[in-house]
């Protein structure tokens, strides 16, 4: 019988979606984040989920607003998973560590602090970024090249698993009769002494339980997917839900090379995005992606927006007609932006432009003419801000898990919602359930590592501290 996919909540309080935090019912209020993550937690841990997974970045700015306000104002994600380490008891709990700019001693005490106070439920995602402003913000002059990031990483997992691995299992005897504590033996120092990462040790925090919290990873450049591979329990793949051939061969390499670094391919987890757009009928999922499409800030003429530095230039009539490949003398370059798309406009759009009207009349029920028809307002913000979204019930949703595992796409899914709690909650009350009935949703096991079906952890011994 085939195992359950790994199915984890990708966490974005202000929503998944640009404009998202917009929809009636929405949480807006990063000051209300804790009420809303306790929510999410409950939820997640009742649906049966894996993880909740915490993403990060390292700066903020005026451009965020239109681009991803999610990170705009967020909990750092070792605080998030902290707080919510209390009010969950079987559900895993990931956060995202930044190896560029993060101290390695104190990132393995507060993720072995994390597995011990939740009994092996801790798991971290570490990335390296590249945001200038970043650097900025931890005192660097530049942002570290893409070379020398990867040379910490790498040395940053070193140390993460040596000082993990500072007691032995049997080191802490506690024998009140004779008064012994500690056996000194098990006892073990870091030993680190790299060109980027330098660390003593032993860890004055006790052996996690899971000895290594699993270590997840995410990049599409050659020394990402190779930290990925040779490194990650998970690793993180950005394909969208209508690519599943390019998930496919992502996937197939990401195992090979895992067995080229002389691992097990079945100890290597590659999970995919997914942001279903879920309610009890199509039709109604369908309204729900035509709001948030219809929410989306563009140039239309009226909005104060756009006059404003960050706005983004693709928000236009006039950009979606250049990629639309129409001429400047096109009729179409008159219209307004809530003007219906007329089939003649649409048949001489390029290969582009038809597929973003395509994935509009599928996910909004729209189409050109009728009673509903699709106006250029849709077309400009699907093109600019692609939301990857599966929309319909149940069942679609359902069939697109299905779908993916059966073609080998994916070993799991982290499921985004285009805003917070509502589709999230949607996604726990009518997907989950079908994802249960047919054997896609349901992992059993004490820790992360044992839920996700990861291999013994691979030991980083070094010598004893005396």
């Amino acid at each position: 019988m085939t195992a359950p996919l790994i199915v984890g909540a990708m966490v974005r309080t202000l929503g998944a979606y640009p404009s998202g935090w917009r929809h009636p019912g929405a949480h807006a209020d990063p000051q209300q984040d804790a009420a809303v993550l306790r929510r999410i937690a409950r939820t997640a841990e009742d649906a049966g989920l894996d993880y909740l997974f915490f993403g990060d970045w390292l700066a903020t700015g005026p451009d965020l607003e239109f681009r991803d306000p999610y990170l705009l104002a967020r909990i750092d994600p070792l605080s998030a998973v902290l707080y919510l380490a209390g009010v969950t008891e079987r559900i895993g709990l990931i956060a995202t560590v930044n190896s560029t700019y993060a101290d390695p001693y104190a990132t393995a005490r507060a993720t072995a602090s994390l597995d011990v106070l939740t009994r092996g439920r801790a798991g971290v995602n570490l990335v390296t970024g590249a945001e200038p402003r970043a650097a900025a913000n931890h005192g660097r002059d530049a942002h570290a090249d893409n070379e020398s990031r990867y040379d910490r990483a790498e040395e940053f997992v070193r140390a993460l698993r040596r000082l993990w691995e500072s007691w032995d299992d049997d080191a802490w005897i506690a024998d009140k009769e004779s008064g012994v504590l500690i056996d000194a033996r098990g006892l073990r120092d870091a030993d680190v002494d790299g060109a980027h990462v330098r660390v003593g040790g032993p860890l004055n925090v006790a052996r996690p339980p899971q000895a290594h919290p699993p270590i997840v990873h995410a990049g599409t450049s050659p020394r990402s997917r190779a930290l990925a591979a040779a490194e990650a329990d998970i690793a993180l793949i950005g394909v969208g839900a209508d690519d599943v051939a390019a998930a496919v061969r992502i996937r197939a390499d990401l195992r090979a090379d895992a067995a080229a670094f002389g691992r097990d391919p079945d100890d290597l987890k590659v999970v995919a995005p997914v942001l279903p757009v879920v309610a009890e009928t199509d039709a109604a999922a369908r309204a729900i992606v035509d709001r948030l499409l219809l929410d989306i800030p563009i140039d239309d003429g009226v909005s104060p927006h756009a006059a404003r530095p960050a706005f983004p230039a693709n928000r236009s009539l006039a950009a979606f007609l250049d990629a639309a490949g129409l001429a400047e003398d096109d009729p179409a370059r008159t219209a307004r932006v809530d003007d219906r798309v007329p089939p003649r406009a649409a048949n001489r759009f390029g290969d582009a432009a038809g597929a973003t009207l395509e994935l509009v009349r599928r996910r909004t029920g729209r189409d050109i003419g009728g009673r509903h028809p699709i106006t250029w307002r849709h077309l400009i913000a699907a093109h600019a801000v692609p939301g990857h979204f599966v929309v319909g019930g149940p069942d679609v949703v359902a069939d697109h898990f299905e779908q993916w595992r059966d073609a080998g796409a994916a070993d799991g899914f982290n499921v985004l919602s285009a805003f917070q709690p509502g589709q999230f909650e949607a996604f726990a009350r009518l997907a989950a359930p079908e994802l249960r009935r047919r054997g896609l949703l349901g992992r059993s096991g004490e820790t992360l590592r044992e839920r996700l079906s990861l291999g013994a952890p691979r030991l980083e011994r070094a010598p004893v501290a005396v």
